[in-house]
C-alpha cells in the first residue's frame, strides 16, 4: 500500500508485519506491549473518542508526555481525523507554557503525568481555547485519558462510517502538527509541518536505515522533537518494535534488557557515555589499562575504507575482540546503527564508534525542514567523519554567496503558525529555506556544517570567529564539559568553561585537594592552572586568532532545567551572557576582582593578530 499520511503507517504495519510487540512501555517494572492488531484497533478508539467531543478537522491538541505507547495512540488516532498534534517539551518554563498553550488554540490539553498536570494548570486556566484536560496517569483531581477511551467504544458504531469520511478527507498536504521551536532568544516559533513534509523525509531516509521488520528500536529522546518523532514514524514505516525507555538515567539498563538494533541520540549523551568509557579505562590497572589506552588509540586514528593498512586493521580487529566487544555489549550487543542529530557531533566521537564496530552516522536538518537534510550512511564513501553526509535524494540544498545552507523539498515546512513575517524572513521569493547554518557541498554531494551563520562574530582585529567549531575542539577534553567561546568586537576569543565536575572531582581527590563545594573547587590554584594547561594545549592545535586567551571558570552545570540549555541541548548563549556578565566583563578588563576597570593581567594578545 502506499503511505501517504502518517496514520497510513500502522495501516502498512497491519498488512506486512503483523507482530505481537509493535509498541512497549516500561511500567512498575514490567514491559507493557500491544500488538499491531492492538495498535490499530485503539488509534480508531481515539479518533470515536475525540469525535464524540465534536471536535472539527483543523482543531488543536496540545501534549505534554514522556516517551510512551499512548503518545503514538493518541497521536495517530489524532492525525486520521485532521486534528493537529501540538506536543511540547515538559521541560519549558512557566512564561513559554503560557504562551504556547494560547497561541496553539488549543481545544484538549493531554499530560502524562502529575508532574505535567501542575506545570499546566495555570496556563490552560489562562488559556482561552482550552475546554478539555485528561492525564495517561491516575492523577488525583484530574480526567483520566481512559475516559476518552471509554468514550470511544460507546461511540464507535455512531461513529464508524464518519471515521471513513474524515480519514478519506484528510490530504498529504493537510496540517499535521505544530512544533514550536526552541529558540535561543525569544518566544518560540510554532513550526507547521504537513503529513508530506513528514512522509517524505520517511522516504527519503528509508533506504538508508540499516534496519527492517525483524528489529528492535529504543526511543528515548523527547517525541516532541521533531528528529525523534521521524525516526519514530521511520522505524514504524520499516516494521520495527518500538521500546520507549524509562527515562535518560535508565538508558543503560534498557539497553541491556532490549538489546536494540537502533536508536537515536543526541551528541550530548553519547559524549557522557563515551567519557564514562574512559573513566572507566583509567580506574583500570597493569595490562588491562595498557591494552584499554592501546585500543583507544587506535580508534582516533581510525580511517574509513581500510585506509591505514592491512597492518592497522589487524591491530583493530585484536581491539574489536578484546577492547570493543565490551562496549557493544554495554549497548546489548547487536546495534546496527546510531544516529545522532540535534547538534554537531564531534568528529572523533564518530571516529572512535565506528572503529569499535558500533556504526555511529550523523545527520543534519531543523524543525522546518522536517528534519532531515542529509545523513551519513553507514558504509564509505557515503560516510565521512567531520560531515553530516549525503543530501537526501529527494532533497535540494545549495550554498549562498555568503556560505549559508539553502534548501527546496517536498519536506519544507508549510510555514510559522500565525506569523506570515517570520516565515517571508525565513522562505525566500524563489523558494528556499534559509537554514541560518554555514557549509560547504564536498564529493558525494556530502554536507559539512562549519558553523551557525547568526553565531559567527567578528573580534575587533577584522577576524571572523565560528565559535561551535572552537567549542567541539574544547569539548573533547576530560576536564571541560561545556563552554561559550565569546569575544565579538572584542581583540581576541574568550571562554566560559563549565567543567566536567565528576571527572574534576576525581582528579582533585588523586591530588587530594580539600575543598567545601564546587565554587571553592574552581578557585583553587591547582585547578586554575591544570585548566591553564588544558586550555594553553588545546591553544596549539588552533590558528592564532581563534585561541582563547582567557576564561572564566564557572561552578554549576549547565542544564536545561537551569536555563543554560536548551531542550534540544544547545547553548542558550543570549541567556549565558547574562548570566555571566561579570565573569564577560573581567575577562575583557571592563571590571576585575576588586570592581575596578582595568586591561586583564593574563590575557594573551598578540598584535601580530591585527595583520
Amino acid at each position: 500500500m502506499k503511505v501517504t499520511r502518517t496514520f497510513d503507517i500502522v495501516d502498512q504495519l497491519l498488512e506486512k508485519y503483523p507482530k505481537d510487540v509493535a509498541l512497549a512501555t516500561k511500567r512498575n517494572g514490567k514491559w507493557d506491549s500491544i500488538s499491531t492488531k492492538e495498535y490499530k484497533e485503539m488509534i480508531d478508539l481515539v479518533s470515536y473518542g475525540l469525535l464524540s467531543l465534536g471536535l472539527q478537522k483543523g482543531d488543536k491538541i496540545l501534549t505534554v508526555s514522556n516517551n510512551r505507547t499512548e503518545w503514538n495512540l493518541l497521536d495517530m488516532g489524532m492525525a486520521q481525523i485532521g486534528v493537529v498534534h501540538v506536543p511540547l517539551y515538559p521541560n519549558l518554563g512557566p512564561m513559554e507554557y503560557n504562551y504556547i498553550v494560547d497561541h496553539s488554540e488549543a481545544i484538549v490539553v493531554i499530560v502524562s503525568s502529575l508532574l505535567f498536570y501542575e506545570k499546566i494548570k495555570q496556563p490552560v486556566a489562562l488559556a482561552k481555547n482550552v475546554k478539555y484536560v485528561y492525564t495517561f496517569d491516575e492523577v488525583e483531581g484530574a480526567v483520566n485519558w481512559n475516559e476518552l477511551i471509554d468514550k470511544g467504544r460507546q461511540n464507535a458504531g455512531k461513529y464508524k462510517d464518519e471515521l471513513v469520511k474524515r480519514r478519506d478527507a484528510v490530504m498529504p498536504d493537510d496540517l499535521l502538527t505544530i512544533i514550536y521551536t526552541s529558540g535561543t532568544t525569544g518566544l518560540s516559533k510554532g513550526v507547521m509541518l504537513s503529513h508530506r513534509n513528514l512522509i517524505s523525509n520517511v522516504e527519503g531516509t528509508t533506504n538508508i536505515l540499516p534496519l527492517d521488520g525483524l528489529h528492535k528500536v529504543l526511543s528515548f529522546l523527547p517525541l516532541c522533537h521533531v528528529f525523534e518523532r521521524m525516526v519514530n514514524y521511520l522505524v514504524q514505516f520499516k516494521g520495527c518494535s518500538v521500546y520507549y525507555a524509562e527515562s535518560v538515567d535508565t538508558i543503560g539498563e534498557n539497553l541491556l534488557e532490549i538489546q536494540p538494533n537502533g536508536f537515536a541520540t543526541v551528541p550530548r549523551v553519547l559524549e557522557k557515555l563515551y567519557d564514562k568509557i574512559v573513566a572507566k579505562g583509567k580506574n583500570l590497572s597493569g595490562i588491562k589499562k595498557g591494552l584499554f589506552f592501546w585500543a583507544l588509540n587506535l580508534a582516533n586514528r581510525y580511517e574509513l575504507n581500510r585506509a591505514n593498512g592491512w597492518w592497522f586493521e589487524f591491530q583493530l580487529k585484536i581491539a574489536r575482540k578484546l577492547i570493543f566487544s565490551k562496549w557493544q555489549a554495554a549497548l546489548g550487543g547487536k546495534v546496527n546503527v546510531i544516529i545522532s542529530g540535534g547538534a554537531a557531533l564531534q568528529p572523533r566521537l564518530a571516529r572512535v564508534f565506528n572503529a569499535a564496530g558500533i556504526p555511529l552516522v550523523e545527520g543534519y536538518g531543523l524543525t522546518e525542514t522536517s528534519p532531515v537534510i542529509a545523513v551519513n550512511q553507514t558504509f564509505y564513501p557515503y560516510m565521512k567523519f567531520g560531515t553530516v553526509g549525503p543530501v537526501l535524494d529527494n532533497v535540494e540544498v545549495k550554498i549562498a554567496e555568503d556560505g549559508e545552507i539553502l534548501m527546496k523539498g517536498p519536506s519544507q515546512m508549510i510555514g510559522y503558525f500565525k506569523d506570515p513575517e517570520k516565515t517571508a524572513e525565513a522562505i525566500d521569493a524563489d523558494g528556499w529555506f534559509h537554514t541560518g547554518d554555514i557549509g560547504e557541498i564536498q564529493e558525494h554531494n556530502i554536507l559539512k556544517i562549519t558553523d551557525r551563520k547568526k553565531e559567527i562574530f567578528k573580534l575587533s582585529t577584522g577576524k571572523y570567529i565560528a565559535p561551535q567549531l572552537i567549542e567541539n575542539i574544547f569539548k573533547e577534553s576530560n576536564f571541560i564539559d561545556q563552554l561559550m567561546i565569546v569575544g565579538e568586537n572584542e581583540k581576541y576569543a574568550a571562554a566560559i568553561i563549565c567543567p566536567a565536575f565528576e571527572f574534576l572531582h576525581r582528579w582533585a581527590a588523586k591530588r587530594g585537594l580539600k575543598y567545601r563545594d564546587n565554587k571553592d573547587l574552581i578557585q583553587k590554584t591547582e585547578v586554575i592552572q591544570r585548566f591553564e594547561e588544558e586550555v594553553d594545549r588545546i591553544n596549539q592545535t588552533l590558528g592564532r586568532f581563534r585561541q582563547v586567551k582567557k576564561f572564566e571558570l564557572t561552578c554549576q552545570e549547565w542544564l536545561t532545567e537551569t536555563g543554560e540549555l536548551s531542550p534540544t541541548l544547545k547553548l542558550k548563549r543570549k541567556f549565558l551572557k547574562e548570566k555571566y556578565r561579570i565573569k564577560f566583563d573581567r575577562m575583557y578588563g571592563y571590571t576585575n576582582d576588586d570592581g575596578y576597570v582595568g586591561t586583564p593581567s593574563n590575557a594573551k594578545f598578540d598584535p601580530k593578530e591585527l595583520a
